[in-house]
């Protein structure tokens, strides 16, 4: 089974246009923590995760960090995507969190798949408005919805089935699209209830069901 059953889209590919993408592509390996593309940077190549999460996040004029979304395996970047169909320049960064594995299409390649098959352009375009989707919700949240609220939510997705959170109030303002003052006062607020404990770099859910009562209401 080649990397292209992964993607559900791609697999309804003819033979023809499934082995031209195979010999034009290529697999790259990107360490955790690397800075895959960045603002003022054009495309060259289509990214299609096969392993690992990628961090989009954009960085405001005086510097306050938020993130848009995050790629994961068997998913392609809706940025990188726009860009190449524009030919215009990143406006945000693309973050490895993980050590990476992705296949690269080149943009040669990526143009005459779009213009050749409507396979491809079908999966191009289906993962570009589910992401556009993504992106509306984020825009909602932050102009609408209750930062204790957002930030109730965030604290037991990032806890998971555990009651241990391992952030900074930094790194969930980025997450918030937040100031780090803003969500230490709302974290000092959560602990003054009495349903958090905060250490350096850790935060303790120590009321889950009040949070949880807060980030559904």
């Amino acid at each position: 089974m080649s990397w292209i059953d992964q993607f559900p889209g791609l697999s309804r590919l003819p033979e023809e246009i499934r082995n031209y993408l195979l010999s034009e592509s290529n697999i790259v390996t990107v360490p955790a923590n690397t800075v895959i593309f960045g603002p003022g940077k054009s495309p060259e190549n289509l990214l299609l995760l096969l392993e690992g999460t990628v961090r989009v996040q954009q960085t405001s004029d005086t510097g306050r960090e938020i993130v848009l979304y995050r790629v994961h395996a068997g998913e392609s970047c809706v940025l990188t995507t726009a860009c190449l169909l524009a030919y215009e320049d990143y406006s945000a960064e693309g973050i490895a969190e993980t050590q990476t594995r992705a296949v690269a299409i080149p943009r040669a390649a990526f143009d005459k798949l779009v213009s050749d098959s409507v396979a491809f352009r079908q999966f191009v375009f289906t993962a570009y408005s589910k992401r556009i989707t993504d992106l509306f919700l984020v825009i909602e949240e932050i102009a609408f919805r209750r930062l204790d609220i957002r930030l109730a939510h965030k604290l037991i997705e990032l806890a998971g089935d555990g009651d241990t959170v391992s952030s900074t109030h930094q790194k969930l303002a980025v997450e918030l699209g937040s100031a780090r003052e803003v969500i230490s006062r709302q974290l000092q607020e959560f602990q003054r209830r009495g349903w958090i404990e905060q250490s350096r770099g850790t935060i303790r859910l120590i009321d889950r069901d009040r949070l949880s009562g807060l980030a559904q209401s």
